[in-house]
């Protein structure tokens, strides 16, 4: 069954240009916009060449295989399909922020830094230059047009357990004017009967589910393969006093809530409480020092009119967490504090922090260093 969750789509015929990632998600969206009698064109983005060195290439995203199978779709639904490579683009903005975060003791979201710095911005100049009246994705969100205002807003998607919103929240509103989630409404059972109905191979394809750039490894390990040896640099694990109880590796080893692997034992479980990037050390402590009921988010962008005052919303930490209420307080040199009523766990700087009304992103901003209280 349709969808009839509010979100936009023309109603006359249009130029669509489709970001086909060889997934289904992506593949079912041109097919839909096509079926509706809109002009598709599909556009894939090489990003990485690894794809033929991976045993089991399912997982991956944006690999050679994954554009194969978008041309695939495109030549079944018989549009114009092109392929644009960006590897070095990609390298530059998403894969060396990657690197560098972990190793000054942040958790980057390079999915977030993808979208941001390099699909959409890339795709939409590329989509314009094609004549094209709108860039079509297959995220679960949707976008409806605020009628006294007349800008678009950007809304969860339908299927609750496939929400993709988190990921969109540092579009910029000339962007997101121009774009469109056409499945955004749909539940994810209902785009693979659409892809079975339109005779597409990747109809039972399996949802990719690791960072498309390290496979076959850990992060860790893919890491410790790209940058030289004097950059991993070791140092002390402390208490939150200062005591030493052992060393590491480098900081790029450990992530906020970490337990196994952290290589010291004390009296109770110990988990990773900070990274402190200046000193080079890691804070470890019981659990319940996790928990936290403030946080530091900079870097923030506000989907339609920003908020200047004190005001409640709603917050997500990270992609699979739960939304949480908090109060947010601007501060003078353009950041924000943000208070939760209810603890939080784990909160991690690098990852983003997205605010909510109801199904509604405002926006959101990245979640700054943590002092040890």
């Amino acid at each position: 069954m349709i969808s009839t969750i509010p979100n936009f789509v023309p109603n006359k015929p249009s130029r669509i240009v489709v970001a086909m990632s060889g997934g289904v998600d992506s593949s079912v969206t041109a097919g839909w916009l096509k079926e509706q009698g809109h002009e598709v064109i599909g556009i894939s983005l090489q990003l990485h060449d690894m794809a033929e060195k991976i045993e089991n290439e399912f997982g991956t995203c944006c690999s050679l295989s994954d554009i194969m199978d978008a041309r695939r779709v495109a030549e079944k639904l018989e549009i114009p399909f092109y392929v644009n490579n960006m590897e070095e683009e990609f390298r530059g903005a998403v894969v060396d922020d990657f690197i560098q975060e972990y190793l000054n003791g942040r958790t980057p979201n390079p999915c977030i830094r993808c979208n941001e710095k390099v699909k959409f911005r890339q795709l939409m100049d590329w989509a314009l230059d094609l004549g094209a009246d709108y860039l079509a994705t297959g995220h679960y969100a949707t976008v409806q047009i605020n009628s006294e205002t007349d800008e678009v807003e950007l809304f969860k998607g339908g299927d609750n357990d496939k929400d993709q919103s988190y990921f969109l929240f540092a579009m910029k509103q000339k962007d997101l004017a121009k774009t469109l989630f056409p499945i955004g409404g749909f539940e994810k059972k209902t785009v693979r009967e659409l892809a079975i109905k339109y005779g597409l191979l990747v109809a039972n394809k399996p949802d990719s589910q690791e960072i498309c750039f390290v496979q076959a490894k850990s992060y860790r390990e893919f890491i410790e393969d790209e940058v030289p040896k004097e950059l991993l640099k070791p140092g002390n694990i402390v208490d939150p006093d200062g005591n030493i109880l052992g060393n590491h590796g480098g900081l790029h080893q450990f992530t906020i809530g970490q337990r196994k692997g952290i290589g010291v034992h004390g009296k109770e479980p110990l988990f990773v409480l900070a990274l402190r990037g200046k000193t080079n050390e890691v804070v470890v402590g019981p659990e319940q020092n996790l928990f936290r009921k403030s946080a530091l988010v900079s870097r923030v962008n506000w989907i339609n009119e920003p908020i200047l005052g004190t005001k409640k919303v709603n917050a997500k930490i990270r992609y699979r967490a739960k939304e949480s209420p908090v109060e947010i307080f601007p501060t003078a040199d353009g950041k924000l504090e943000v208070k939760f009523e209810i603890p939080q766990r784990a909160i991690t700087p690098g990852q983003a922090m997205v605010f909510y009304e109801g199904e509604k992103v405002v926006g959101g901003g990245w979640i700054e260093d943590l002092s040890i209280q």
